[in-house]
C-alpha cells in the first residue's frame, strides 16, 4: 500500500467546545459523496460535547463546512445527557440509519465517564435515528432497549448490513458506576430483522469465560462472501497488559464465532475497510511501542496481515501518558484514556478502489481530525 494523499478533515479550535475532536468516522454513500461524523468538545470527556458532520464529493480531498445535525444534548425521561459518538450505515440509496451512544450527565453530575475506583462507567444508552435524504435531515431519536445484564452499553461500530438481510449491532457490556464487583466484560451482537425497529436477544461475539481477558472496542465488517469479521483490542486484566489484536470470524451472520486468532501486532484496531474483491485494510494504533498509527493489508478476511504492505499513517512526536501498560489498575487505565492524544482510526473503502482512513491526533490542548488516502497494490 502507498499513501496517495493526506490532509486535515477538520481543525480543532483551542479554548472552545471544538478543542478536542475525536471518534471520527467516514461513510461512502451511493450518491458518490462521503459523509464524516465526529465528536467535538472542550476536552475528551465533557458535557459540552456535540456531534458534527461534514461532506466531501472528491474522495475526501476537500470537505464542506461542518454542521451539527443534532441538538447539543438530549433528554430522555427527564434525564439530560450528551451524544458521545455517532456511526452511520446506508440501508438503501439515500436512506441512512445513525447509531449514537448517549451518556447520562445528570445522575452523577460532573463525574468522568469512567470511575477509576470501581471500573464502572456513567449510565449510557444506544439511540437510533433515520434519514431519507442522504443525511440532510433526521428523524427523532429512539432508544434501543437493553437487557439488564448488559449494564451501561458501549457502541463499538456502525450497524452492520448482513448478507441475509438482517442488521447487527455490536455492544460492549459495562459495570454500573459504583459497582465494585468483578467486571465480566464481553461484547454481544443484537440482530434486527425489521430494519432496526426491533432487536433480538444478545448473542456473545467476544468473551473470555474466565473473565480475565477483555475484548474492547470490537471493530466489525461484513465481507463480500457474507462472513462477519471482528477485531478486538485485547487486554489482560490480571497483568494489566494490552495484548495483540485478535480476529474472529462468523459464517452464520454473527451467531457463532471462530476461536480468537492472535494477529501478531498490537494494540487497538480500526474499523476495517473491506474491498469488493475481499481484501481487508486494517489500521491500528501501536500506542506503547512505536507510538504510531499504521495500516496493513490482508488478501482475504481470514488471511494474514503481512507486514510487507504496512504503511505508517502517523507518528506521535511526544511521549504518551505511559510508555508501557501494566503499571496501574484497570480502572486507572480506563480513566486515563482521556489523556491519550492520538488514535481511533476508522477505515472506509472508496468507490475507486482506494481506502480512506480518518483518525484524531494532537495535544491535550487541541486534537485535529486527519485523513489519509491509501492506494492498494494490484497484485
Amino acid at each position: 500500500m502507498q499513501i496517495y494523499a493526506r490532509g486535515i478533515l477538520w481543525a480543532a479550535q483551542p479554548g472552545t467546545t471544538q478543542a478536542n475532536l475525536t471518534f471520527p468516522t467516514v461513510t461512502a454513500l451511493s450518491s458518490g459523496a462521503l459523509l464524516a461524523t465526529w465528536r467535538g468538545g472542550s476536552t475528551k470527556d465533557s458535557d459540552d460535547e456535540t456531534i458534527f458532520f461534514a461532506r466531501a464529493y472528491d474522495l475526501g480531498q476537500s470537505w464542506s463546512a461542518a454542521w451539527t445535525p443534532f441538538a447539543h444534548g438530549h433528554t430522555m425521561d427527564g434525564v439530560w445527557g450528551t451524544l458521545k459518538l455517532c456511526y452511520l450505515t446506508e440501508l438503501a440509496p439515500g436512506r441512512l440509519i445513525a447509531a449514537a451512544m448517549w451518556v447520562d450527565r445528570t445522575t452523577y453530575p460532573g463525574q468522568p465517564l469512567f470511575n477509576a475506583s470501581t471500573e464502572g462507567c456513567l449510565p449510557m444508552s444506544i439511540l437510533l435515528a433515520e434519514s431519507d435524504d442522504d443525511g440532510a435531515s433526521w428523524s427523532p431519536w429512539r432508544v434501543v432497549p437493553m437487557p439488564a445484564e448488559i449494564g451501561p452499553p458501549s457502541l463499538t461500530g456502525p450497524i452492520l448490513k448482513l448478507a441475509n438481510g438482517a442488521l447487527a449491532l455490536s455492544i460492549e457490556t459495562n459495570k454500573h458506576y459504583h459497582d465494585a464487583g468483578p467486571w465480566r466484560q464481553k461484547v454481544v451482537f443484537f440482530h434486527s430483522h425489521d430494519q432496526g425497529r426491533t432487536w433480538g436477544a444478545p448473542v456473545v461475539a467476544g468473551e473470555d469465560p474466565s473473565g480475565r481477558i477483555f475484548n474492547w472496542d470490537l471493530r466489525c465488517a461484513v465481507a463480500p462472501d457474507g462472513c462477519v469479521i471482528t477485531f478486538a483490542w485485547t487486554y489482560d486484566s490480571h497483568t494489566g497488559q494490552y495484548l495483540n489484536i485478535h480476529r474472529r470470524i462468523s459464517r452464520d451472520h454473527g451467531h457463532t464465532w471462530s476461536a480468537p486468532q492472535d494477529l501478531g501486532f498490537a494494540d487497538q484496531a480500526s474499523r476495517p475497510a473491506v474491498l469488493p474483491d475481499g481484501r481487508v485494510v486494517l489500521a491500528y494504533v501501536d500506542r506503547f511501542g512505536s507510538r504510531s498509527i499504521r495500516a496493513r493489508l490482508a488478501p482475504a478476511s481470514d488471511a494474514p496481515f503481512s507486514a510487507q504492505h504496512e504503511v505508517v499513517l502517523y507518528t506521535h512526536g511526544t511521549s504518551p501518558a505511559h510508555t508501557s501498560a501494566g503499571e496501574e489498575s484497570t480502572g486507572a487505565l480506563l480513566a486515563e484514556m482521556g489523556l491519550w492524544t492520538f488514535g481511533l482510526p476508522y477505515a472506509e473503502a472508496l468507490p475507486n478502489g482506494d481506502v480512506l482512513v480518518v483518525y484524531y491526533a494532537g495535544t491535550e490542548r487541541a486534537m485535529d481530525l486527519h485523513w489519509v488516502r491509501l492506494t492498494l497494490p494490484n497484485d
